[in-house]
């Protein structure tokens, strides 16, 4: 083997070892968001839908008591 070639490979296992000391980012601080069917995305939906109409009541049944406690 030359000393070029020496050189070269030397070189390279140095930057190699460098690039291996970098802390790359936590994969738990940004998970990615996986593949959802179409059924899992209907049924989210679905739950969401369901969570604003309870909150909608809620509110609904408290402007009631307070009307009625007004008059």
């Amino acid at each position: 083997m030359n000393r070029k070639q020496l050189m070269i490979k030397k070189t390279a296992k140095r930057a190699k070892a460098k690039q291996n000391k970098i802390v790359k980012d936590n994969p738990q601080k940004n998970p990615k968001v996986g593949y959802i069917s179409k059924a899992v995305r209907a049924q989210m939906e679905l739950e969401e839908q369901q969570k604003l109409a309870a909150q909608a009541e809620q509110t609904e049944a408290v402007t009631e008591e307070v009307s009625v406690t007004d008059k």
